[in-house]
């Protein structure tokens, strides 16, 4: 083992940068659907030595260090957008590497700032691999919040193929998650590394033993994690797998309707009345609550007992009638029995480059557009809401890519009983992107303590307990519908309550103890 952090130590120049790259690319493996998590544990520990042979200073080839490990972990863990650009390839296709590769570079700046602290800290040893996960942890917050935040592949998220490591989520959510994947994957070199005093290699072992403490923790909440049945509510999820290419050409849409339609009115799969029905984001390709027609038409599909929750597109017409000047938006909109609009959400937050362009005044020029056309961006909701609607208990709602950021989720003042999350992963055909989307949403359910119905266009639509157990789901590709009484929620959770504080205490733990060491040391 000495000779390995030798010899990484001594790395200098191209090699140094090229081994950190590729330890970032394979880092991004551990995330699902592929969930080899083990090899964190191997290019984490390779990271953080090359960065301890950074002398203290050299501010600028630690950034640079940082931001290499990040680019090629993001590079990887992003390349699924590039799909949605060959949708009208002949537009948008320029741009892929733009987008890609300028998203993952932006990225990566937060694990190049990272690395450059920890140098600047003068950390060695112990301290440097108990600094460089809080540091990262750091950035990770700072990547979901600041200009309007992208928090995917988040390191936590190889939890997902961690077992019962995932149910901690309840307790510090995929923030306190990343945290500590990243301590554990690295820290535990330490306790091989025989230039290090005694107390810190056993201090390094009891901390890499929090995990496997984690996994039984974690083993024993599912054990006891009986859910129970909310009374009277039967869900069917429609699936219709219409394909992008298909979805928004006007000859088409007669069709989709009557799809959906059909699809809804199947007879029930386990034998109990449907009571509500739930359609994918942007289900049909018109303003359907402007179509009389419409929603007679939903009116004679519906009993009167039953609720259709539909991801639609809609508007605020201007009321000087100019067209131009009318509001879109992404919503969900809840109809009853007789074809009323019962409640309506509408998305807040908004996908840089697909539902808005960031930087417009600098990018339009250039030619760069938003891949969702319209006349100008889509305007933003009030943020997350809870609603009553007609025989299920209060529902909360979130769109496509809000189910990945862990805040701000919930009506925080008044909580819903579930979740319903409509999405169209269509753009991004069979690739990592839905199965990473679908496995953000389970940790948002852990998270909670709630239940989410997710109704996906061409999957992966699924039925997910509080304890983040799938019950039902349709795989990528298939056409079909999912029917399911709705699990009862949890008590409020340990991250429901404090929110990202208990990952704060844990940071703030850590470094007092880096901190303390490297005075020691000293």
């Amino acid at each position: 083992m000495i000779r390995c952090i030798d010899f990484l130590i001594a790395l200098s120049g191209i090699r140094r940068f090229a081994v950190v790259l590729a330890s970032g690319v394979v880092a991004a493996l551990s995330l699902p659907p592929l969930d080899f998590w083990p090899l964190l544990f191997v290019v984490f520990p390779v990271a953080f030595t090359l960065l301890e042979g950074i002398s203290r200073g050299r501010w600028l080839q630690a950034f640079l260090l940082g931001w290499m490990f990040g680019f090629g972990y993001f590079i990887f863990a992003f390349h699924w957008i590039g799909f949605a650009f060959f949708v009208n390839a002949q537009d948008y296709l320029w741009m892929m590497p733009f987008a890609v590769g300028g998203l993952s570079a932006a990225m990566a700046i937060y694990w190049g700032l990272a690395f450059l602290a920890v140098n600047a800290g003068g950390f060695r040893g112990l301290p440097l691999f108990l600094m460089t996960p809080v540091a990262l942890a750091a950035a990770e917050y700072l990547r979901g919040v600041l200009f309007t935040g992208f928090p995917w592949a988040a390191p936590g998220l190889a939890s997902d193929g961690m077992g019962a490591i995932a149910q901690t989520a309840s307790l510090w959510g995929m923030p306190g998650l990343s945290l500590l994947v990243m301590l554990w994957a690295s820290v535990w070199i330490c306790i091989f590394n025989g230039r290090l005093p005694r107390g810190h290699r056993v201090m390094a072992a009891v901390l890499v033993l929090t995990m496997p403490l984690c996994w039984v923790w974690g083993s024993q909440r599912l054990t006891n994690g009986e859910v129970g049945e909310v009374d009277g509510v039967n869900i069917r999820i429609v699936q219709p797998n219409i394909s992008q290419d298909d979805k928004w050409r006007d000859e088409n849409a007669r069709g989709i309707f009557d799809q959906l339609l059909e699809m809804s009115t199947q007879a029930s799969m386990n034998g109990k009345p449907i009571t509500h029905i739930v359609w994918p984001e942007s289900a049909v390709p018109f303003l359907i609550d402007e179509s009389d027609g419409s929603r007679a038409e939903l009116a004679a599909m519906l009993a009167s007992e039953q609720t259709l929750m539909t991801g639609v597109l809609r508007r605020d017409k201007n009321t000087a009638g100019n067209p131009d000047e009318d509001k879109v938006y992404n919503s969900v909109l809840t109809f009853d029995g007789f074809g009323n609009v019962v409640a309506r959400y509408d998305k807040w937050r908004l996908v840089p480059g697909g539902e808005f362009l960031p930087f417009e005044w600098l990018l339009k020029p250039l030619g760069f557009r938003k891949v969702v056309t319209l006349p100008g961006s889509f305007e933003a909701g009030a943020g997350p809401l809870t609603f009553s609607i007609p025989s299920a208990p209060p529902v909360g709602f979130s769109i496509c890519y809000e189910a990945i950021f862990p805040d701000q989720l919930i009506d925080a003042g008044n909580r819903p009983a579930w979740l319903v999350n409509v999405t169209n992963d269509g753009w991004f055909g069979n690739s990592t992107g839905p199965y990473q989307h679908l496995a953000q949403v389970r940790l948002r359910a852990i998270e909670q303590g709630l239940p989410i119905v997710r109704a996906a266009n061409t999957g992966i639509s699924a039925v997910i307990d509080p304890f983040g157990r799938y019950l039902e789901r349709l795989p990528v590709g298939q056409e079909g519908i999912v029917d399911a009484t709705l699990p009862q929620k949890l008590d409020p959770t340990g991250f429901s309550r404090f929110g990202q504080i208990i990952v704060f205490l844990m940071g703030l733990f850590l470094c007092i103890l880096a901190i303390g060491v490297e005075c020691n040391q000293r």
